[in-house]
């Protein structure tokens, strides 16, 4: 496993960063206040975790006036759902489409 994964793994192991990855989800571009809010944490706090998403990848963010604005990167999420669950879901999908077409052959 690569560096840039195991920071990804390490980011999404926390359900503190996991809600904070569902809140901007739900809405991009959110302020440190907006995302402090809805949590019962110090600012600091939430800073830490919002840096380690940073880092991992999972957040990306941009200055708008005197504002820092938090926008979700799913695309370092999407590359572990490729590497490590597409291939063992796989074998069962296709034993599926196997299953259907043994099925359809027996009813024509």
């Amino acid at each position: 496993m690569n560096h840039d994964e195991d920071r990804v793994f390490k980011a999404l192991a926390d359900p503190t960063r996991r809600f904070l990855l569902d809140r901007l989800f739900e809405r991009d571009g959110r302020t440190l206040t907006e995302l402090e809010s809805e949590l019962e944490m110090t600012r600091f706090g939430v800073m830490k975790h919002l840096r380690l998403l940073e880092d991992a990848g999972l957040v990306i963010t941009r200055k708008s006036g005197r504002e820092k604005l938090h926008f979700l990167n799913p695309v370092p999420i999407r590359l572990i759902h490729d590497r490590w669950i597409d291939k063992y879901t796989e074998r069962q999908v296709s034993a599926l489409a196997e299953l259907k077409a043994k099925l359809e052959e027996e009813e024509a």
